[in-house]
């Protein structure tokens, strides 16, 4: 898909349907909250729906996968997973994780 074809892309209801969805599930993360399988699952289908009718290639997808990523959470994927992020978790799989919740012992021992 050419640059121009990506920018057009910008103004597609899915694309704007990815964009909120991707910041509601970011925030959610951000407050510490955890995004639900099913709610992750369609996102991911609404993903893969806009490659199979090229409305956006899979890279400028991750590319907005990875500027909001960075914009609500301080880092992208890229820069929290790593460089080989999409070789551990394929397109169109959406890698978010809650962080993890601090231990307190509850007893003395």
């Amino acid at each position: 898909m050419t640059e121009s074809a990506n920018q057009s892309a910008s103004a597609s209801p899915l694309i704007q349907a990815i964009e909120e969805r991707l910041d509601d599930f970011l925030r959610a993360v951000a407050d510490g909250f955890d995004v639900p399988p099913g709610a992750r699952l369609r996102f991911e289908g609404l993903c893969e729906a806009a490659v199979l009718a090229q409305v956006v290639d899979a890279g400028a997808l991750d590319a907005i996968l990875e500027e909001q990523r960075r914009a609500v959470l301080g880092a992208s994927f890229s820069e929290a997973l790593g460089a080989d992020w999409r070789e551990q978790h394929p397109f169109p799989e959406l890698p978010l994780f809650m962080c993890r919740a601090p231990v307190v012992p509850t007893t003395s021992e």
